[in-house]
């Protein structure tokens, strides 16, 4: 499978002429190369194009307006050369192969998710590229980051995840807002298996029962009998480790079944501008993962300037100003070092210390830590709510009110 490239694969060349300027575009003949494969169509488009996708357009517009890398005294604009994954691994293997061995691509940014992230590390490392790991959570970080010294990863562990979710389920029952029960529901692939193992082992430690516990096929469109059977276990918490397909399938079925659990908490999706755009003032209260702190004035300047590049769509509030994030610290790392040098790159992503959208992040041997792990919707906007050390983050609000119909 390596090595081949399939006259099947979509492809599009694009020079990033995204606000080139005439005196950026003759500094240099030979522009940095930056290629990636991502799922343009298929079921992962949605969080791809939400948490990635927008954050990569966003962050070429932004360098090539400004004139493009600093390079050794001058500024270097960016082409980009893309391809579509189709949501399937082998695709994107194939796309990262070809921006290796035929594009001969200067840096490749990651796919999305935690499974592709995960076969694309190996090749990555193989080749000498340095790979951000955004939006890829596994337990393993620690350990890849020591076997592929090439990757980094910065959004936290499903252990971290879960603990921090542990810790608001724990404030509120102590608060007498909910009981010790917890229906469970995961989507099985990697990213649901991991979080749901987890969660296991941490809801029984912290004194939990998990009276339902379920996991359905990725892609599964007819989520009303997980919920149902959710619904007759009595659970006090409703806990979903799902994608975005599923968080909106989840949210939208459980509205039609009035079913109101006090902790209603679904994973990738919730953060999404779309979800309050679907639910209006039914997201009010929903829990989910991730985070951010939306009152600090850089995330307000991000949100206006993705929006300029995506058509005016917003970004969500977690994985893609973490990535907007992982492409500073990218840039800022290949300015200090002033040329297309991958291992010396690699060595200043690893050590240095960099000014980005969501503050300064010095990573730990490959991992960025005490990140949004846990957030919630409150008064039409999605709030960190976990860590609580965090600058920015609110108390939690229990129990969720119930939904509105016609909503």
């Amino acid at each position: 499978m390596r090595g081949k490239i399939f006259a099947a694969l979509t492809a599009a060349t694009v020079t990033a002429t995204l606000g080139w300027s005439a005196t950026a575009a003759l500094a240099q003949d030979k522009p940095v190369k930056i290629g990636y494969a991502i799922s343009k169509t298929g079921p992962f488009t949605g969080g791809a194009s939400i948490t990635t996708l927008g954050a990569y357009i966003t962050w070429i517009k932004d360098v090539n307006d400004a004139g493009g890398l600093k390079l050794g005294g001058k500024k270097v604009p960016i082409e980009v050369v893309e391809y579509d994954d189709r949501s399937n691994s082998e695709e994107m293997i194939k796309g990262i192969e070809r921006l290796i061995n035929q594009d001969k691509a200067d840096f490749i940014l990651p796919p999305w998710g935690t499974g592709f992230n995960l076969a694309a590390a190996p090749i990555l490392n193989r080749a000498g590229y340095p790979h951000l790991g955004v939006t890829v959570t596994s337990n393993r970080a620690a350990e890849l980051a020591q076997r592929f010294p090439n990757a980094v990863f910065l959004l936290g562990t499903p252990n971290e995840g879960v603990e921090n979710l542990i810790k608001v389920l724990e404030k509120a029952k102590a608060d007498k807002k909910i009981g010790d029960t917890i229906a469970m529901v995961s989507v099985s692939d990697q990213f649901g298996i991991e979080l749901s193992t987890a969660a296991r082992e941490g809801f029984k430690k912290a004194g939990f029962k998990l009276v339902y516990d379920k996991s359905y096929p990725i892609g599964t469109q007819d989520l009303q009998p997980v919920l149902k059977e959710a619904m007759d276990s009595k659970a006090d918490s409703f806990i979903a480790f799902s994608y975005p397909p599923d968080t909106l399938g989840l949210t939208e079925q459980a509205r039609v079944l009035n079913y109101n659990p006090k902790v209603f908490y679904t994973a990738v999706g919730t953060a999404f501008p779309l979800f309050k755009q679907r639910f209006g003032a039914n997201a009010e209260g929903v829990m989910g993962i991730g985070g951010i702190n939306p009152d600090a004035p850089e995330f307000k300047d991000y949100v206006k300037r993705h929006a300029a590049a995506n058509g005016g769509r917003e970004p969500d509030r977690w994985a893609n100003p973490v990535t907007y994030a992982s492409l500073q610290i990218l840039q800022q790392a290949i300015e200090k070092v002033g040329k297309v040098d991958r291992a010396a790159v690699i060595k200043e992503i690893q050590n240095g210390t960099f000014d980005t959208i969501i503050g300064k992040i010095k990573l730990e041997k490959g991992l960025r830590v005490n990140s949004w792990q846990v957030g919630q919707w409150q008064n039409g906007e999605y709030y960190g709510i976990a860590p609580a050390n965090l600058p920015g983050a609110k108390p939690v609000q229990l129990p969720k009110p119930a939904w509105k119909s016609g909503s």
